[in-house]
């Protein structure tokens, strides 16, 4: 049985295991009569290949109170989204499926671009905020939620979860992160939430002193979960970024467009696992690097925007007090692995810590010598703005593209 401990400023919605999933479900079923439900699913084409994907659509199969599935689809060749095409077919809802490389939405891509307004690095964040875009569009969209597609633990009490508190009408949540614990096939998992993001927000508050935002993130269990719902909307005003930092920052805009009571994180799964990055140590532009350096920068650039003053002298200070906090995190997991029979490499963990420090440093030099980087996609109220229709645009697009493609 989980526990029912507050920790923070944030409510935590705990799983007591009091309640079935079939309750849970009728419920939901209640809600989409009066708040409809949409799932936003960013996919890669090669997770339409791997193992966890076809699970997934295998359970949402057996879903009946979703009203729409946006499925965004990236790095896929025409031949390849006409085989996604097939491959989302049985899928019981309506969806629909956003072909990011085709020809029409790239041709969006470009006008949007002609006035700064797209996205400038491919990734998770510019499909998701894509995705969002559309879902703007959906008539019958209440309550929105967005889950990868590389969880190989997969099932739908996952989903059910993660829309409830968004979709209760007697709840006035405008967002919800969802959250789990890493572990799997005997091991603890989740290096960067665990090894950088819990110690870097310790560090900051010890260096810079306490913040309600720093309070505020240090509340969520998982920071970094993929798996949030909110209500349609959070789309119009929220503030993304296109790298790494995407779910930092959108707590990050959470934070600065809610209070806190709008605001909740909830016990999704009990068994959680997928794809891991590579740890890169040698390579600043990818895997857990190149993570660590964009989630570290988008703390740097919230703390900003709340009036901190940053120097090379600060970020070294940061760097050597989260450096002494996350060896004694190591610790603490490997004493909570032993605990409870699970593996933990102390060696691997430690080769972690060290890297994220360097990256800590590198971030924070980077932040000072690049002040005018814009790592933000624009709201949708200021592409509205500019393209009063370009959301029925992408609705074009993407119904032209399934019905030239698909069968």
């Amino acid at each position: 049985m989980g526990d029912f401990h507050q920790n923070g400023n944030i409510t935590t919605l705990h799983n007591l295991k009091q309640r079935s999933l079939e309750a849970m479900e009728d419920d939901l079923r209640k809600f989409g009569k009066t708040r409809p439900m949409t799932l936003i699913l960013p996919s890669l084409f090669s997770e339409l290949e791997g193992d966890a994907l076809p699970n997934i659509v295998k359970e949402l199969s057996k879903v009946d109170y979703l009203e729409d599935i946006v499925i965004g689809l990236d790095q896929a060749t025409e031949e390849q989204y006409r085989h996604a095409l097939k491959f989302f077919k049985p899928l019981n809802q309506s969806f629909k499926l956003l072909w990011n490389d085709g020809p029409r939405l790239r041709a969006i891509d470009e006008k949007l671009k002609s006035k700064g307004l797209s996205p400038m690095e491919p990734g998770k964040g510019r499909n998701v905020w894509f995705c969002m875009g559309y879902s703007l569009g959906l008539e019958k969209s209440e309550a929105v939620g967005l889950h990868d597609c590389d969880i190989v633990t997969y099932d739908k009490s996952l989903l059910a979860r993660l829309m409830y508190p968004v979709a209760n009408p007697a709840f006035n949540y405008e967002f919800c992160k969802g959250f789990y614990a890493r572990v799997a096939s005997g091991k603890i998992h989740g290096r960067v939430s665990r090894l950088l993001v819990t110690p870097l927000v310790r560090a900051l508050k010890k260096t810079l002193g306490t913040s309600e935002y720093l309070d505020y993130i240090d509340s969520f269990r998982y920071p970094l979960a993929g798996e949030f719902s909110f209500r349609k909307d959070v789309i119009s005003d929220i503030r993304i970024p296109s790298d790494w930092g995407l779910e930092i920052g959108v707590l990050s805009e959470l934070n600065r467009n809610y209070a806190n009571n709008r605001i909740c994180q909830a016990d999704i799964a009990d068994v959680y696992d997928h794809k891991h990055q590579d740890l890169s140590p040698d390579d600043a532009a990818r895997g857990l690097s190149k993570m660590s350096i964009d989630i570290s920068k988008a703390f740097f650039r919230k703390l900003a925007t709340n009036g901190v003053v940053f120097n090379s002298e600060t970020f070294r200070s940061i760097k050597a007090t989260y450096f002494r906090i996350a060896l004694d995190f190591v610790e603490t997991y490997n004493n909570d692995a032993v605990f409870n029979g699970l593996e933990l490499d102390i060696h691997s963990e430690e080769r972690a810590v060290e890297m994220f420090a360097r990256n800590i440093l590198e971030a924070g030099e980077n932040f000072l010598s690049n002040p005018m980087e814009k790592p933000f996609i624009p709201s949708w109220n200021r592409v509205t703005s500019a393209f009063p229709n370009i959301v029925d645009e992408i609705h074009q697009a993407v119904a032209a593209d399934m019905a030239e493609f698909g069968e």
